[in-house]
């Protein structure tokens, strides 16, 4: 067994990869970039070394200061993790004839099976029902076109060394198929350091299942079990679980068996997954062979008690698996969301920043321990006070919960949402806490299209419907209540002008464009030092019970009897209101101030101060690199028109003209680093 490894990558996978390793007492080697100097995998690791700047092409992708690092330290072999070098067939190769151990399959499986285009010629002569399409690289955004009427629209635009949904497009006319090329190619160099793209037709209404395989070196290949991956957005994944509710038995073991079928020919070794497209009839077809951990590799460990991690340490270091496909198991539901920096009110842009307060829900279950499960488990790369840095993809964390059976688990994922503390950076968690409620999600009657056709306008807060908006308004009450009893304390107040808190209130719910709605309430049986109230909203009545301390985000106890958890703090709106109080329970938010009878009157008379108006300016809807800006001053623009280019987070996102107009001036130069709103054109 081997006594050091290096970890060639960053962020939670890197941090996971750590713990595994001190659990079989191996000593691990974090490598960082300028803008992970004090990252949390850096301080886990036993050592760590600087390769580089912060861009990915300047770092993490050189293979040259990886392998020096592992030199300079002493490690015998380097775990990939997932994205980077994880699945460069050259990369492996040169690890291997340093003397190093290459914690994955060997460079030829990785050449055969890793590469998109290869991978499907592979299939093809193997017998594998393969998508139509065209499996060679493509020279021009012209030719990507041509084939694309010749295949018949949607296509799927797919970089070859592509994943993650980087590089990936959908095309559903010519002009989407001819940005699309030049996007993910884009994408696809910057990430990956190979631009080669192919076309091929997207199938409407599939499901993405995936098939998670571990091989040994004596050519012994299981597959363990599947995972259900269809809830994406973007062809990113959002949720996933395992097993999935849809396909049965037999189709399970039928797409098993094709999957170690395929494996065993390349003679594949270590952990590795084959993805299917899957009909409405259970019908399956060959995608493509991530031959890498997968990100979501968690909920697999929670249903099978198996740490992929280790499995995969144990076969680089020649051992062979411990157990038979018979012993595989299938144990409960686990669920994983992945936390992303993202706006969902916003359009999902990408949000960086410090990290101002970051707290997790209690965690029950552990990485690299697979002796808790029924639980909540966090994976993370992340601590408080760190940086969301804009060079890399915007995954905070992974929270994943195992439970009974499906509905348990979608319950302990609910609440373990409500108990998520980010700020400083927007999250994702209100669109996940939406997707968990929606009736279609939790009978389990979605496809990958599921976002698209139930969010497709964006994400709104009213997508979000609460099943008892009454008990935000009594959360809200019972908080303000507190304060009231605190400053009602205060010593030194003038005789007979001492602050009495009265039962009466009116909770004012703030909307957009000075909107707001007012409703009574009443505070009774309240009780400062074992923190209960009964609060009566209309007919409804709440008696809550909670050791909420002032200051804190996170309110947990008990409503009428039924425990539950939820987010208040003050500021509202960003912080602007100091009256006001922000609630979250269930992906669901409201700003409200809780005043007195007369105060809820006199706030009723105040005036509305509109924002400016800002619809003469294109502005930066998120921190980014300015990678291009296709107008000049004096230009005329028809709406829809491509006016700049931001990336950020590895991803190209394309700005458009969003009426007619003529350009007044261009505010930003083609390579500035761009804040939130900052405007770049300007129309006349």
């Amino acid at each position: 067994m081997f006594t050091k490894i290096l970890i060639a990558n960053r962020g939670e996978i890197a941090c996971r990869v750590i713990k595994t390793a001190r659990k079989m007492g191996i000593r691990t080697v974090a490598v960082y970039s300028d803008a992970d100097r004090d990252a949390r995998h850096v301080m886990l690791a036993d050592e760590a070394v600087h390769i580089g700047p912060a861009p990915s092409r300047e770092s993490y992708l050189q293979a040259d200061k990886i392998i020096a690092a592992c030199q300079q330290t002493g490690a015998q072999a380097v775990h990939p993790g997932y994205g980077f070098l994880s699945e460069n067939a050259e990369f492996s190769r040169r690890v291997e004839e340093a003397g190093i151990v290459f914690i994955g399959p060997k460079h030829y499986s990785i050449a055969a099976m890793g590469d998109k285009i290869e991978s499907k010629k592979l299939a093809g002569a193997a017998g594998v029902n393969c998508i139509p399409g065209v499996n060679d690289a493509i020279e021009s955004a012209e030719r990507a076109v041509e084939i694309a009427r010749g295949i018949g629209y949607p296509v799927m635009i797919k970089a070859s060394a592509g994943g993650g949904g980087k590089g990936l497009r959908v095309a559903w006319n010519d002009k989407e198929a001819l940005e699309g090329f030049t996007s993910c190619r884009n994408e696809a160099r910057n990430s990956f350091g190979d631009d080669r793209v192919f076309v091929e037709k997207f199938v409407e209404e599939p499901r993405h299942i995936e098939i998670q395989l571990i091989g040994d070196s004596q050519g012994n290949v299981l597959y363990l079990n599947e995972r259900e991956c269809s809830i994406q957005r973007r062809h990113q994944k959002v949720i996933e679980e395992a097993p999935s509710p849809f396909i049965s038995d037999a189709t399970r073991k039928a797409m098993g068996e094709q999957a170690v079928a395929l494996a065993k020919a390349v003679k594949y070794q270590s952990a590795g997954t084959v993805e299917f497209v899957v009909g409405k009839d259970q019908s399956f077809y060959f995608l493509e062979m991530n031959t890498r951990l997968q990100v979501e590799h968690p909920v697999t460990e929670c249903i099978t008690g198996l740490d992929l991690v280790e499995l995969m340490i144990r076969v680089a270091a020649g051992e062979a698996l411990p157990l038979t496909q018979a012993q595989v198991k299938r144990e409960g539901w686990a669920i994983e969301c992945r936390i992303n920096a993202e706006d969902p009110f916003r359009n999902f842009l990408p949000s960086t920043g410090r990290l101002v307060r970051f707290q997790p829900p209690a965690e029950t279950m552990f990485a690299a321990d697979t002796s808790q499960w029924q639980g909540v488990r966090v994976d993370t790369g992340v601590q408080d006070g760190g940086e969301i840095p804009m060079h890399y993809d915007s995954m905070i964390a992974k929270l994943i919960v195992h439970g009974r059976d499906r509905l348990d688990a979608i319950a302990k994922m609910r609440e373990a949402l409500n108990g998520f503390v980010i700020r400083g950076v927007s999250s994702n968690i209100p669109f996940q806490a939406a997707l968990l409620a929606h009736p279609r999600f939790v009978a389990g009657d979605f496809n990958t299209g599921f976002i698209a056709e139930n969010y497709g306008q964006g994400f709104r807060a009213e997508d979000v419907p609460h099943d008892d908006p009454d008990l935000l308004l009594a959360l809200a009450a019972f908080v303000h209540r507190k304060y009231r009893n605190r400053a009602s304390l205060i010593s030194g107040q003038m005789a007979g002008h001492e602050l009495s808190v009265g039962e009466d209130f009116v909770v004012v719910t703030l909307g957009q464009q000075g909107a707001h709605t007012e409703t009574p309430v009443s505070i009774t049986e309240f009780e400062g030092k074992t923190g209960s109230s009964s609060i009566a909203v209309g007919t409804r009545s709440y008696k809550i019970c909670s050791n909420y301390r002032l200051g804190e985000i996170r309110v947990s106890g008990s409503c009428n009897g039924t425990p539950f958890t939820a987010q208040v703090e003050r500021g509202g709106l960003a912080g602007k209101n100091p009256l006001a109080l922000r609630v979250s329970h269930n992906g669901t938010q409201i700003d409200a101030m809780v005043l007195s009878p007369r105060a809820a009157q006199l706030h009723a008379l105040m005036p509305y101060k509109a924002p400016p108006d800002m619809s003469r300016f294109v502005l930066s809807p998120m921190p980014g690199l300015l990678v291009e800006v296709a107008v000049q001053p004096g230009q005329r623009v028809q709406a829809g028109e491509r006016v700049a280019v931001i990336e950020a987070m590895k991803m190209e996102n394309v700005l458009f003209a969003a009426a007619d107009g003529v350009v007044g001036k261009v505010l930003a130069a083609k390579g500035e680093s761009l804040t939130v709103d900052q405007p770049i054109v300007e129309f006349a």
